[in-house]
């Protein structure tokens, strides 16, 4: 083999390896600084699009607050109503479940489980099955379409003290595979 075609098979390699660690799930995201960020958990990619305070006077607010469960519907006077908008993406050509343990943390410690809403929600996550190269929410529904939050809402209810202890954190922990736990910080 000629000097010549050895450097050139060898330039094509090395312009070839970042083109190849693009698609390489070894590589995952396991802490996203601030919303927005792509967080790799088990079989599925997960991303915030918005989290919030809710004010259950607001018109927009009241209809994420449906099929609030009776028992949790009243705030005490410490308390607040915080929502966080999620989308999963499933990137792989099988099915995928989807996690359903998320908790939200302030830096004391505090921590926050979502509360689990009635079917009338149609805003709140659901969690399931993901079918391949699927998303939950599903496309075409009134939690993805919503261009307010364009994800499915887990609603908290959360000390009022925790807002000053931020940043408040999602952690999202997956049902199997690596990396099993992703965290990001909450925008609030």
């Amino acid at each position: 083999m000629n000097l010549r075609r050895v450097l050139i098979l060898t330039a094509v390699a090395l312009l070839a390896l970042p083109l190849a660690a693009c698609g390489n799930k070894e590589a995952e995201t396991t802490f996203g600084e601030t919303e927005g960020a792509y967080l790799n958990v088990g079989d599925l990619t997960y991303q915030v699009q918005i989290s919030r305070q809710l004010n259950p006077s607001d018109n927009e607010d009241k209809g994420y607050l449906v099929a609030v469960p009776s028992d949790q519907r009243e705030l005490a006077p410490d308390e607040a109503w915080f929502a966080v908008f999620v989308i999963a993406f499933n990137e792989r050509k099988k099915d995928a479940v989807s996690a359903n343990d998320f908790t939200v943390s302030d830096t004391e410690g505090a921590l926050y489980k979502p509360l689990t809403l009635g079917a009338d929600n149609v805003f709140a996550w659901r969690g399931g099955t993901v079918p391949p190269h699927g998303q939950l929410p599903e496309k075409d529904t009134a939690a993805s379409n919503n261009p307010s939050v364009n994800g499915a809402m887990l609603l908290f209810k959360v000390k009022n003290d925790s807002f000053n202890n931020r940043p408040l954190e999602l952690t999202i922990s997956g049902l199997g595979g690596e990396p099993a736990k992703a965290a990001v910080d909450l925008d609030v």
